[in-house]
Parts: structure tokens; sequence; C-alpha cells
């Protein structure tokens, strides 16, 4: 079930009343009865991709669980104690780490290894399996093994209910598509009753609203301009090629982003509290500010549970290279199983470490500070964001020849297509551009939320009424289910 199909729009409402009635109805069991639906909602709504990927979050589920329980009964006051922590630690990760390594990345190494030996002169034959990559697997991975890293580090005490840890990790608005979300966080809030405020509701509406005229509006409309010139790159050269990276970079914005509100605003209508995944990345100055706005529940995942116990920057300069671009590898390589997505990383990890080497005076959360010229602080932005298109060109591409194509061939030069493409590019991303500078300038990315109720009105009548007229019908998928 999508987010954008009748389909989950019926589901949702019978979850949701049926959610509220628990509430009424029982008082003293209503948690618990409230996260049995929710566990049995989220069940059916991964069910329903493949009922067979069932079996994987289960096995995720109770390892963990189990794992964890483990982990808070053992002492680490003793070698023995601590030898033990370490085992369990470890069973975690292997069972989590095999079976995201079988089911994601199996056939691209095993592919890479036949093309490796056959370039060596041996013959070799091909290994294939009909492997399945089961939807929102990175997700849920990532956040059983963070449970188990914190509970191992002490920094979390052990849950002794399978319930909530069960539906902390299958909870359907986030299950999928992230974000990533900590057991510190979100764990909680599954042991304690939901007071749903209207303030609540208030925020939980504007964000599904604006999420689904990210993705329908927006993403679904600038993908046909990105799919038609990447998928038919050597017909495209000088500025269509440009129109096609800005457009792809909308697309994955408003794609992915859209949903993380979505899943957010459906979270916040039954009392929960996401993590924010997206901190208008656009006006980020350097690359570390740019991984503080996008994709922030993986880029800090990443940062807590590899780069820093690979050293980070304890080791001197060198090692905080090499820890930098072994952390933005892995990141790329954990978005999919092919090379495109490991180079994606390597750039990031190396343009992160010229950044490092050669800015004397790094930008940071607040630029407009006074410590910079302003003007200093938009061309850095504007080079920032000329280096994530480049990032966004090696993501989408198929091959290493396309971004070699498409890098040696962009250029201002227009073609007799461009006035169009240029058009329909600007025509769906104007009002998100602004959206996003009225939203940097207040500092709030729910700033709509508090203007009076008739600018509200105005509002939201816009994004309903763009949504109904331009929004793509169809059900498209999020791209980033594909991870």
């Amino acid at each position: 079930m999508l987010f954008n199909s009748f389909a989950f729009f019926l589901f949702f409402v019978v979850v949701y009343v049926l959610y509220l009635l628990l509430a009424k109805l029982f008082t003293r069991k209503k948690v618990k009865l409230q996260n049995l639906l929710l566990l049995v909602a989220s069940y059916i709504f991964y069910g329903s991709w493949d009922w067979r990927f069932l079996s994987l979050i289960a096995i995720s589920t109770l390892s963990d669980f189990v794992i964890g329980k483990s982990l808070g009964e053992v002492s680490d006051l003793t070698p023995a104690g601590r030898s033990r922590r370490k085992m369990l630690l470890a069973c975690s990760v292997v069972v989590n780490l095999t079976i995201l390594g079988f089911f994601k990345y199996f056939r691209f190494f095993a592919a890479s290894a036949i093309d490796l030996l056959r370039l060596m002169g041996m013959r070799v034959n091909p290994l294939t399996l009909n492997v399945i990559l089961p939807v929102g697997i990175s997700f849920y991975t990532f956040q059983t093994m963070s449970y188990t890293v914190d509970v191992y580090r002490r920094r979390l005490q052990p849950t002794h209910s399978l319930l909530d840890f069960a539906v902390f990790v299958a909870f359907f608005p986030q299950l999928v598509a992230g974000p990533i979300e900590r057991a510190a966080n979100l764990l909680p809030q599954f042991a304690r009753p939901r007071h749903i405020r209207v303030e609540q509701v208030s925020a939980g509406l504007f964000l599904i609203l604006w999420g689904f005229y990210k993705k329908v509006v927006i993403a679904d409309n600038v993908a046909l301009i990105a799919d038609q010139i990447f998928n038919h790159y050597t017909e495209y050269a000088g500025l269509d090629i440009l129109l096609g990276v800005l457009a792809f970079s909308i697309q994955i914005y408003g794609d992915f982003a859209g949903y993380s509100d979505i899943a957010r605003g459906l979270s916040r209508l039954m009392g929960f509290e996401l993590l924010v995944n997206f901190r208008l990345p656009i006006f980020a100055v350097n690359p570390s500010d740019f991984w503080s706005r996008w994709h922030i529940s993986l880029s800090s995942w990443l940062r807590d549970y590899l780069y820093i116990p690979l050293g980070g920057n304890r080791g001197g300069t060198w090692k905080t290279y090499r820890n930098l671009l072994i952390t933005m590898i892995l990141g790329g390589l954990w978005h999919g199983a092919a090379w495109n997505f490991v180079i994606w990383g390597a750039y990031h990890g190396l343009i992160l470490v010229l950044y490092r080497a050669f800015e004397r005076r790094p930008v940071h959360r607040d630029p407009w500070g006074g410590e910079h010229p302003y003007v200093i602080v938009i061309l850095k932005m504007g080079i920032m964001f000329i280096l994530t298109l480049v990032g966004w060109l090696i993501f989408r591409s198929t091959c290493v020849r396309q971004m070699i194509y498409m890098l040696t061939r962009v250029s201002l030069v227009p073609s007799a297509e461009s006035m169009d493409f240029a058009f329909r590019l600007s025509f769906f991303a104007l009002p998100l551009l602004l959206m996003q500078i009225y939203q940097y300038v207040k500092r709030d990315l729910l700033t709509l939320t508090k203007l009076p109720a008739l600018s509200r009105v105005l509002v939201y009548g816009f994004f309903l009424t763009w949504i109904l007229i331009f929004g793509v019908r169809g059900s498209t998928e999020f791209i980033y289910f594909q991870f």
C-alpha cells in the first residue's frame, strides 16, 4: 500500500478510528490494546507488498529483543561479562547484516566477483538467484541494530515488552522509508499513554497535506522531465542536461521529504513524534551542513554507529579523512547495490575531506550571525548547491559511461526543447522554493501552522487545489522504497 493510494486512505481511516475508540472504551489497558492494533496494522501494511517479508522483520524483532534483554542482564564488571556482552552484540550485528547483505547485496557482489574473475582470464558460470529486495529492509535493520548498540553502550535500558519493541520496529508510518528512529526517542512513546492535542492534529494535517503536495504535484511532475533526459541521455546535451539534473534533484527531495512529512503527520495524529528527517537542505553552506539537513536520521546514524567507532576525528588528520571516506562510501552502498551509489558515496566523502582541509572559517548553523559577509554566505550556498547537483547526477546515472557523458556535455547552450523543460520545471518548483525560503527565514518548519486562521485556509486551499488539478494520478512509488 502506497501512501498516495486510495487503499492506504481507507486503511488508515479504519486503523485511526479503531485507535481512537480503544482510547475511549478502555482506560486501563488502552496503551497495550492500541499497541496491539498498531502491530497488527503494521504487519498488514508491510505484508501487503509480500507476506513472505514478514518473516524477516519477525526474525530481526525477536533476535534483537532477546539480545537486548540479555545485554541488560549481563554485568560488564568482569572480563567474562564483558566478553559475553561483546558476543551478544556481535550476534545482533551478524544476524541483521546477514539478512540485509543476502537480500540486498548478494547479486551485486556475485556479479562483481564474476566480472573480476573474467578480467583475470578465468571462465566462471554466473550464479544467479531470484532474490527479491524486501521494501524498507535497510531502514528497519538499522533501526533494530541501533537499539542493541545503545543497550550495549548502557545508553538505553532494554525493554521488557515484546509488544512495545515489535511495534517500534514495524510502526507503519515510517517502516518502509524512515526516518530511521532511535529507540531512545520512539520506544518510550509506545510505553506511555498518548494524549492527542489539538496542536498535534493541526501540525499533523499540515504535514500530510504538505507531504502530498511535495510528492504528487512537485516530485511526480518534474520526474517526467528527469526520466526523459536521463533515460535517453545520448539524445541531449548542453542546458537540457543541466535541467534534467535540476529536475531530478527536485524530484528526489520532493519525493523523499514528502514521504517523511506524511510519516510525521500520520504519527502526530496518533500522538507520536518522529524525528525531523529534512531541514531545508538547499540552504546548506558546506558538506557537513548539507548532511545535517538531508536524510538526518541516516547521516546521524552513520556518524554515531560508524564514523565515531572508527575513530572519528580523534586519530589525527589522515585517519579522520580515512574515516570520512569509509563512512560515506558505506553510506552510499546503503542506498543500493550498484556502483553509482558507491561512487556517489565516495564523491561526498571526497568533498567532505576537501572542505575540512581547505575551509579555514567554516560556516555552521547560523551563517547570518554577522561573522561572515552575506555575499560570502550566498556564494557558499551556491557552490554547495552545484556540488550537490553533481552528486545527484552520479546518483541517478545507471553506469559510469552515462556519468561521464552527462558531466562532459553539460553547458548553458539551449536546444529547441530547453524552453519547455525550463517552463515546466519552474512552474512546479517555484512554489516549493518560495515555501522553503519562508520556512528558512522564520527558522520554523511548521511556521504555516502559526498563521492566522484565514491565511492558513488560503494557503492550505492553494495546496489542495494544486493537488487536485496538477497531482499525478496512478500512485507512483516513492524513490526510497527501493533502498
